[in-house]
């Protein structure tokens, strides 16, 4: 079972993104700036390493990293990323197109293996 899935919705928007910025990142955001917000970038603007950065899986063939210290207080959690209208105040890659990247979340159950 996948950590991270991802809406019709969000796969769009990130289909949109690959055509004008190349390959995709993404990363939970840990609070700053946007809340809890997942930031996509193009694939490599953002430095992530295996200390402090967990991959979680891929949505649409984008990576999708998550820092270990908030991994901690979300290891039980099943992630789905979406898209929402609204500009976020963040330097995620979808705030010019007028929308942001939100994650729905729920707890993960043993069926999730």
């Amino acid at each position: 079972m996948p950590r991270v899935d991802i809406t019709d919705r969000a796969r769009a928007v990130i289909d949109q993104l690959k055509a004008t910025h190349g390959p995709l990142m993404f990363h939970q955001s840990g609070g700053c700036c946007d809340g809890s917000s997942p930031m996509c970038f193009p694939e490599g603007e953002l430095m992530v390493d295996d200390d402090n950065d967990i991959l979680l899986g891929e949505v649409q063939g984008c990576k999708f990293y998550m820092s270990t210290f908030q991994y901690e207080y979300w290891k039980h959690t099943h992630l789905t990323l979406d898209v929402t209208e609204g500009r976020g105040s963040s330097f995620s890659a979808e705030i010019p197109l007028g929308v942001r990247f939100v994650i729905d979340s729920r707890l993960m159950t043993e069926a999730d293996g």
